[in-house]
């Protein structure tokens, strides 16, 4: 479970409770190593992540590509290491 502080100093409530799917979508410019980066990143993090939890999506003019990983997250920490590190990554433009 996680908590967050109010300004207040009082615990909001629960938001999350691990271990819980999670939705993470990272767009990214269309290139032939997209996938294979963002999914090396991913796996780093997310070591039990199945071809299933993965699909993708490009934009109408092909431009760019949506990959939607929905993982089994553990932690609040484990999210944020993800994000962190895609975050850093040059290819990626979004991160929802």
């Amino acid at each position: 479970m996680v908590e967050e502080i109010k300004p207040d100093g009082q615990p909001n409530e629960e938001l999350l409770t691990f271990p819980t799917a999670y939705p993470i979508k990272v767009v990214g410019r269309r290139s032939d190593t997209l996938r294979a980066t963002i999914d090396a990143i991913v796996r780093e993090h997310v070591p039990d992540l199945a071809d299933d939890q993965i699909s993708e999506r490009a934009s109408k003019e092909q431009h760019f590509l949506a990959i939607t990983y929905t993982i089994n997250a553990q932690s609040k920490e484990q999210i944020v290491a993800l994000a962190n590190a895609l975050q850093a990554n040059k290819d990626v433009i979004m991160l929802i």
